[in-house]
């Protein structure tokens, strides 16, 4: 097999160093080869294995063998172990004989260190992902640096652990345990293990500070071959947890994708229950097999194409302006104090350590809105999160007055008020009384027209729209919305503000609902109009399970609550037009004061609402549910195409980054465009694809 796939970027190649380590000064006679891994880049470009690099490393090994050790020990360069595979050729295989060849390469070079006739060490230093934590699991000892995160993130990629994980792993830990990380932590949020969290799983057998992990590494090492210490290992084949286990990660995966049956965590659990009896060389023969499948599959392209995406607008804005241009934010305005508010008011000093004030109509709602943000910080403080001394400057940061004069000096101000046009455009012409030409005048507003709310100031330019996702700490997408008056000194600070709160921005023009809300709206219109039509609530609430989606139309329907969806979709029937139909349901749902279409009942499990059934429209033209997800799937296809077309943002990348950080929509999708084009809906419903050379040539 050749070292270049075609197509694929060159390889970044992760060389292995070896040389001699005298271990009598650490306690034994004899020396021990050290492998270096070191692709010779900074801490930013981690160590990977693609096609050459594991040809060094298995080069390495015969080396480092040929040298009559008495153990061999793989490190790595800085604060970088191994990151895994090098992803960036996968989506150019052509074969499943090469996805076949490459997962068999990763096994037969790896399982040389878990099969040496000499001990073998993984001095674990820093970042160990994926393949790199592999490495480790096939070493016969581990040890970690206090400050080093591990795991394998396989499954949340739409992959397996794919060279030795899915049967070394629970061999060495148990079912229940290598569930929890090869299933459930990449499954909630691709979770990393600290190195005492991998050292109390059995993960690795000794943690030592980075200062002089090495030596204590070597001492660790020596140790072991001089006998003082002992590593005890259990055979969990008998182990009475291992339906249990399978069960749970079969129970996390459903949760995660909305019930859908996804091939990742299924293959992965079937592995896991496999290696309880499998030898070593047929799990691995497994492994390849499972691997050569998946990663043939359109959801690991689509996965690759959405993470690589995230990776990518993380560090670059499209569209944005010279970063030069920004103005320094020193002291920051948030008018409101709600919860909105409070949640704004807590990321922006907890990332920019600069004076937040906050106002609201009375000083009971300032007082309130002020402790809510000093009790969070404190919260950080039990959770060990934060010193006291840092909760303390940060709490003395934050203040409040019902006089919005004390925006003055500000650099940078954003509301978070009602809803309400009139009341906004009063604000501004209120602010801009009290603040600098200079300082940015910010609204989280999700579907109102920000150019309206700056009618009649004398300096519009200095407005934009500034869009979170609740809940703010956590939602990772920022919409940027610009107006045709907004300038790129404004634009350029509002980028700048958004990545000190470490968020991922799209830049959007000024239009009903930017991207996400616009797009989701129009989703979630067409199942409430099928309902309307008469289709029963279930069959319309699971026809898009097969996406895989976090949650089900109307779970999210009552979290987001009746009255927002009907205030958004009644401001877009105005705005966008007739398409965004308002439901009489709803209307009716909100004058009765019903809240969502499920309850609990007394056996604790969601069932119809028969206060919601009692207000549906009485429709006569029911769907199927493979009719609902078809006219939802077609009205997201449409009005893609049309925001695109009117320039609502610049690529169609920023949508599929959208439905994935704004909106949940699984990586295995790709966002939402991908799985159109691959359905053949895009041509159907716009005559052409969105991505038209597909997911894998994108960068």
């Amino acid at each position: 097999m050749t070292t270049q796939l075609e197509g694929a970027p060159e390889e970044v190649v992760t060389n292995s160093f070896v040389r001699d380590i005298d271990l009598k000064p650490f306690g034994f006679e004899g020396t021990l080869a050290l492998i270096t891994l070191d692709n010779g880049l900074d801490f930013n470009r981690p160590n990977t294995f693609g096609l050459k690099s594991l040809q060094i490393l298995d080069a390495a090994i015969t080396d480092a063998l040929s040298r009559k050790p008495a153990a061999i020990a793989v490190t790595g360069k800085p604060y970088i172990f191994a990151a895994g595979a090098d992803l960036s050729g996968l989506a150019h295989l052509a074969s499943r004989q090469q996805a076949l060849a490459i997962g068999k390469l990763g096994h037969d070079v790896f399982r040389r260190l878990g099969e040496s006739e000499v001990p073998t060490f993984a001095f674990i230093n820093g970042l160990a992902l994926g393949g790199g934590l592999e490495v480790g699991l096939h070493c016969n000892y581990r040890t970690m640096a206090t400050t080093a995160l591990s795991g394998l993130p396989e499954v949340f990629l739409g992959l397996v652990p794919g060279w030795g994980g899915a049967t070394l792993l629970p061999k060495l830990i148990g079912p229940e345990r290598a569930v929890q990380v090869i299933i459930v932590n990449p499954l909630n949020n691709n979770t990393m293990l600290k190195a005492k969290d991998a050292l109390t799983l059995g993960v690795i057998d000794a943690v030592f500070e980075p200062a002089d992990f090495l030596e204590h590494s070597v001492t660790f090492a020596a140790s072991i071959l001089n006998g003082s210490k002992k590593i005890e290992r259990v055979d969990y084949s008998e182990d009475a947890n291992w339906e249990k286990a399978l069960a749970t990660g079969k129970a996390a995966a459903l949760k995660k994708y909305g019930g859908a049956d996804i091939d990742a965590p299924r293959r992965a659990l079937e592995l896991i229950s496999a290696s309880r009896t499998a030898t070593r060389s047929a799990g691995f023969d497994a492994e390849d097999e499972t691997l050569a499948d998946l990663t043939m599959s359109d959801a690991l392209r689509a996965s690759l194409y959405a993470f690589n995406l995230i990776q990518k607008k993380r560090k670059k804005v499209e569209g944005a302006p010279k970063p030069a241009l920004a103005r320094k934010v020193a002291k920051v305005g948030v008018v409101g104090a709600g919860l909105m508010a409070s949640q704004l008011a807590l990321v922006m000093v907890r990332n920019l350590k600069c004076p937040v004030v906050m106002t609201d109509l009375d000083q009971e709602r300032v007082n309130k809105g002020v402790a809510w943000v000093h009790a969070e910080i404190n919260k950080l403080v039990e959770k060990k999160r934060m010193t006291p001394e840092e909760a303390g400057r940060l709490t003395n940061l934050v203040t409040g007055s019902t006089d919005q004069s004390i925006y003055a000096g500000c650099d940078f101000v954003v509301e978070a008020i009602f809803e309400e046009l009139s009341l906004k455009q009063q604000l501004f012409k209120n602010l801009e009384k009290i603040v600098s030409p200079e300082c940015v005048l910010a609204s989280n507003t999700s579907s109102l027209h920000v150019e309206s709310m700056a009618e009649g100031l004398q300096h519009p330019e200095r407005v934009i729209g500034f869009h979170f996702f609740n809940p703010v700490a956590v939602m990772p997408l920022l919409e940027v919305a610009r107006t045709s008056k907004t300038d790129d000194e404004t634009t350029a600070t509002a980028i700048a503000v958004g990545k000190e709160l470490k968020k991922t921005m799209v830049i959007t023009k000024d239009s009903p609902g930017f991207a996400m809300n616009r797009l989701f709206t129009r989703f979630m219109g067409e199942v409430t109009d099928a309902i309307d039509e008469g289709t029963p609530v279930e069959v319309a609430d699971n026809s898009l399970r097969s996406l895989g989606l976090p949650m089900s139309p109307f779970e999210l329907f009552g979290l987001v609550g009746p009255a927002i969806m009907l205030h958004v979709s009644e401001t877009f029937h105005d705005q966008l037009g007739p398409r965004y139909r308002i439901s009489p349901t709803i209307q009716r749902m909100v004058k009765d004061g019903v809240k969502n279409f499920y309850i609990k009942n007394e056996d604790g499990k969601f069932v119809p609402n028969p206060a919601a059934l009692a207000l549906i429209e009485k429709g006569n033209k029911p769907s199927t549910a493979e009719q609902v997800k078809d006219r939802a799937l077609r009205a997201m296809a449409e009005e893609a195409r049309m925001m695109l077309d009117e320039g609502v943002v610049a690529t169609p990348a920023e949508l599929d980054l959208s439905m994935i950080l704004g909106g949940g929509w699984p990586l295995i999708i790709g966002g939402i465009l991908p799985y159109l084009d691959s359905t053949g809906i895009s041509e159907a419903v716009c005559g052409k694809r969105f991505h038209p050379r597909g997911v894998a040539s994108l960068p």
